[in-house]
């Protein structure tokens, strides 16, 4: 006859327990390295994307250049850096505006993620040799609007939104050598890969706090030509966001993932 708990000792403990009692606890995981985050205003955040690296266990290392933080000469300490938007333009001649651009070059130079955000997709593209300037009939996106992957957006990352939150007046060409990963209609250029940069012309970093604070704070610009009322933000928002949510999950890890050439090229030999 079969007894009906095998795994049981005969005092009653299980096998299992008593290898449990007597085996060595797991070795703590190493600690992530900060991602670097460049901010350009007070009272700004890196919002839902901030959200996102930390619930992945990222600490953040936030430096606002602006208001004189400086910027690391190597991300060496960091796993990636982010440069979000802000009611500037790449074309400003202001100090920290041309030091931000520069800058770009160190996470170029050493292969590491980099991802700009609006202002700083605009500022990747300066740094890599692209014209940003206003669009030619003077038109915004400010609010949701269509956006659609190309081939190269669809390898890099799945389930791209049909629309994504912008708050925009500027746009910029395709740097030479960078793959288009999606494109609009006012706007061509929606997001763009060059190596292991990225840059989005859009917002998927806005939570429901900060389009409160935009389209409270901004709200003369919801008169430039091309954008949406206050009211179609928060309509956009409730048909729209869950699936810019879910693509910005399945970006960032694909994201945080990425090796550096030099990297991979070695680990080839």
């Amino acid at each position: 006859m079969l007894r009906p708990y095998p795994s049981l000792q005969p005092n009653g403990t299980a096998k299992a327990d008593v290898r449990h009692l007597h085996s060595k606890p797991a070795p703590a995981a190493a600690p992530r390295r900060p991602v670097l985050i460049i901010l350009h205003q007070e009272t700004s955040s890196p919002g839902r994307i901030g959200n996102a690296l930390r619930a992945r266990g990222y600490p953040l290392d936030i430096r606002r250049p602006r208001f004189g933080d400086p910027l690391p000469e190597t991300l060496d300490e960091h796993a990636g850096a982010v440069i979000f938007g802000g009611p500037m333009s790449a074309n400003d001649p202001d100090d920290f505006v041309r030091r931000e651009i520069d800058w770009i070059e160190v996470p170029l130079r050493e292969q590491r993620p980099f991802l700009g955000i609006c202002l700083g997709a605009q500022m990747l593209a300066v740094q890599l040799g692209a014209q940003v300037a206003p669009h030619p009939q003077g038109r915004a996106e400010i609010g949701y609007y269509p956006i659609r992957p190309t081939r190269a957006g669809q390898k890099l990352c799945p389930h791209w939104p049909d629309n994504v939150y912008h708050w925009h007046r500027e746009g910029f060409d395709l740097p030479a050598g960078a793959d288009l990963l999606a494109e609009g209609g006012d706007f061509p250029v929606q997001a763009y890969q060059y190596e292991n940069a990225t840059g989005l012309q859009f917002h998927p970093d806005v939570t429901y706090a900060m389009m409160c604070r935009w389209t409270t704070r901004g709200h003369a610009r919801l008169d430039t030509p091309g954008a949406c009322p206050r009211h179609h933000h928060f309509e956009g928002r409730a048909v729209h966001d869950a699936a810019e949510r879910v693509w910005l999950a399945h970006f960032l890890d694909g994201w945080l993932a990425r090796e550096p050439v030099a990297v991979m090229a070695e680990a080839a030999e």
